[in-house]
């Protein structure tokens, strides 16, 4: 597993790639690094191509030190200021984004995949 640096910036915001073209059940293949900018907001996405009945499950998994891991308050787009830390579901292929709020204090980040059939998962996290 590779640490991918997405530090935010004054300039451009930065995006590190956490999975690509991944299947199967278990962690993201890479692991984002925020550095010490937990005051920056992150915007998680991921694409998915599925095959017959599809359906992953993910918990989106922040830490401070790259080692302990807990769940990751989120927010869905069309509810922005509505956080949770309860993994989802996806069932169709597409594109879901997921907002992770300014202020909470992980410095790296990763999506772990479970129950999954016949799903092929992309994510990228862009910090700003």
């Amino acid at each position: 597993m590779a640490v991918q640096t997405a530090f935010g910036g004054d300039r451009f915001p930065n995006t590190a790639r956490l999975s690509n073209a991944q299947a199967g059940n278990g962690v993201s293949t890479h692991v984002a690094d925020r550095g010490a900018a937990t005051e920056r907001p992150a915007l998680l996405t991921i694409t998915t191509t599925v095959g017959a009945t599809p359906t992953c499950t993910y918990l989106i998994e922040g830490s401070a030190d790259g080692t302990r891991w807990w769940p990751a308050a989120y927010a869905d787009p069309a509810t922005p200021e509505t956080a949770s830390v309860a993994p989802f579901d996806i069932t169709t292929a597409g594109t879901v984004q997921r907002l992770l709020r300014p202020g909470h204090p992980w410095r790296y980040l990763r999506l772990t995949y479970s129950a999954n059939t016949a799903v092929t998962n992309t994510a990228d996290v862009t910090i700003f």
